[in-house]
């Protein structure tokens, strides 16, 4: 029910998501949203933004692994890329439920608001420590990880806006190299 919450709050928003949607969207009967989820939709909203945190932190990881050679500029090309490739595989109707529960909620709920950030942070955390092992400076990595993020939101809003992946591709081909100028010590 987390995940199916997550894509429909991806797709519709937190408003728009309702419970009896997402206990249909998983195959589950309604009854056990108020067993498992006893705070209601804030708790299950909650709980999508947690899990869309972790799901983003566990990507970090795989897209380093699956590199040849790591860059700051290639972990962005590969963030940029799985969105390149979900929009053109699936159009542009879902973005990220971090920040449409961020746009949704951030005003009237602190307990969401709360998740939000921390969702955001948990993605943080590992992309810094990626950079660092690239030969980022540990006392840059954090800030430029979060720019990284910022940037990658930011493209999204304007690639479903203009439904074309164009602000993703000039992402990475404009940030990318700026990026790798930040690395200063050789590779871990």
């Amino acid at each position: 029910m987390v995940f199916s919450a997550a894509q429909l709050i991806r797709r519709d928003g937190v408003e728009a998501t309702g419970l009896r949607e997402v206990a249909a969207h998983a195959g589950a009967p309604r009854g056990s949203l108020q067993h498992y989820f006893p705070g209601g939709k804030e708790q299950l909203v909650n709980e999508a933004v947690a899990w869309a945190g972790r799901y983003a932190a566990d990507r970090v990881a795989r897209f380093v692994a699956g590199m040849a050679r790591p860059s700051p500029s290639g972990l962005l090309a590969a963030m940029a890329g799985q969105w390149i490739d979900e929009f053109t595989a699936s159009g542009f109707d879902a973005g990220c439920p971090v920040a449409a529960a961020t746009v949704d909620r951030a005003r009237a709920s602190a307990s969401t608001r709360a998740a939000a950030a921390e969702a955001f942070a948990c993605w943080t955390r590992p992309l810094a420590e990626a950079l660092t092992g690239m030969g980022v400076p540990p006392d840059r990595a954090p800030g430029l990880a979060t720019v990284m993020i910022s940037a990658v939101e930011g493209a999204l809003l304007i690639a479903r806006a203009e439904r074309d992946t164009r602000p993703l591709r000039a992402l990475v081909e404009e940030l990318g190299p700026l990026l790798d100028t930040s690395v200063t010590a050789p590779r871990a």
